[in-house]
């Protein structure tokens, strides 16, 4: 099975179970690595109520430690945060990437302004929005995130969809723009398999998005973005399977924010 680097800790307040028992999953799905990616500390704090704060980061570093122990040398574990891009962040991950040795940034979008539309507390705001106005405000936080260089891992590229909230028409035109800046920007993106679970059903991201990026050169990694053990790994053939019809032979592994690939069986 492919790396499963897109994985959360209990410090991001909505994930359960110990370092041991997310290292002992990922042995049993036969996993190539497991990574560890936890929402990261946002500032000003308190921030929102679903990340770690900045003094829990010393805790995040012995989860690590602990799941590596664990490991025993039997799969590599790797360190990683989930970031999230918001106004004037910049300053802040690249604080954040210097406090600690790390194998990989995720990015990702999650607010757009104030508002966190995939929070299932404020599904209400869909009802209520121009759909339209929103995905194309979505991905021109999207496209501006991948020009950043940042994050060498773009997560659930079109999480804007999980309350299947879509605009009618060709989505390539949200698609297109967004998939050349990833491309310039040396980013890989995820088949996050949690779609497949939210209300949207679908993996993030869509078929044709992924046809896209795969047309467009960008490298892939296959992510579980897993809140619990028994997640960690789901739905890796079906989403194997989806890579390789969008044409993708090969996923990328990461150590030290630097890049191989393995051969996508």
């Amino acid at each position: 099975m492919p790396a499963d680097y897109h994985t959360h800790t209990p410090l991001c307040r909505h994930a359960e179970g110990e370092a041991e028992a997310f290292m002992d999953a990922a042995l049993r799905a036969g996993l190539t690595e497991y990574g560890i990616s936890d929402h990261a500390p946002q500032i000003p704090e308190p921030f929102d109520d679903w990340r770690m704060a900045v003094a829990e980061l010393p805790e995040y570093f012995e989860w690590i430690e602990r799941a590596r122990r664990h490991a025993g040398g039997r799969i590599p574990v790797r360190a990683g945060l989930e970031c999230d891009w918001l106004n004037g962040c910049q300053d802040w991950i690249a604080e954040l990437a210097g406090r600690y040795e790390w194998d990989y940034l995720i990015g990702s979008v999650h607010y757009l302004g104030d508002w966190d539309f995939d929070n299932p507390v404020w599904l209400g705001r869909w009802a209520e929005c121009d759909v339209e106005a929103v995905w194309k405000r979505y991905w021109d936080a999207y496209a501006t995130m991948a020009d950043s260089g940042l994050f060498d891992i773009l997560a659930h590229p079109d999480l804007v969809k999980k309350f299947s909230f879509v605009p009618r028409g060709d989505l390539d035109r949200f698609y297109e723009p967004v998939i050349d800046a990833i491309a310039g920007s040396g980013s890989v993106i995820e088949i996050n398999t949690a779609g497949w679970h939210k209300p949207c059903a679908e993996a993030y991201p869509a078929p044709r998005f992924l046809e896209l990026a795969c047309s467009a050169g960008i490298g892939l990694v296959i992510s579980s973005d897993a809140h619990a053990p028994g997640e960690v790994g789901r739905d890796f053939s079906r989403a194997a399977d989806l890579a390789k019809a969008a044409g993708y032979r090969e996923t990328v592994l990461l150590e030290k924010r630097q890049r191989r690939t393995e051969r996508l069986i």
